[in-house]
C-alpha cells in the first residue's frame, strides 16, 4: 500500500460521514447507477401478480418541470416479463412505463440473475 492510499482513504471516510443522509443516498444511487442494477417490478391488482417488469436499472420519482416538487408516481425502462420467468424472452420488449404510489407494487433485485 502506497504512503498516501491510508490518509487519502481516512479523508474520504471523513468527508462521507460529514455529509447529510440525503447526499450519501445519492452518492449511493450514482455509484449503482454506474454499476448498474437487475431490478424487477411486480405490480399487483386484487391481491395477484398481474404485470412483472425485468432488466431495470433504477425507479425514478417525477419531479414537475416548473415547481420540481415530487409527483404521485414513479417511472424506468425495463423488459415486459410475460410470462413472469425473470429472463428476458423472444419477444419482449424493453419499455418505458410509470407507476402510480397507490399501485400495489414491489421493486427488488432480480433473484435468477
Amino acid at each position: 500500500m502506497k504512503k498516501w492510499s491510508l490518509p487519502m482513504l481516512a479523508a474520504i471516510l471523513l468527508w462521507l460521514g460529514g455529509c447529510t443522509q440525503e447526499t450519501q443516498n445519492r452518492l449511493g444511487r450514482a455509484v449503482q447507477n454506474w454499476t448498474g442494477a437487475n431490478g424487477v417490478l411486480d405490480i399487483y391488482e386484487g391481491g395477484k401478480l398481474v404485470m412483472r417488469f425485468i432488466g431495470i436499472d433504477k425507479l425514478t420519482t417525477a419531479l414537475g418541470t416548473t415547481d420540481g416538487k415530487p409527483r404521485n408516481y414513479r417511472y424506468g425502462y425495463g423488459y415486459l416479463d410475460k410470462n413472469f420467468n425473470y429472463k428476458k424472452d423472444p419477444g419482449e420488449k424493453k419499455l418505458y412505463f410509470e407507476i402510480s404510489n397507490f399501485t400495489p407494487y414491489i421493486f427488488y433485485e432480480n433473484p435468477e440473475s
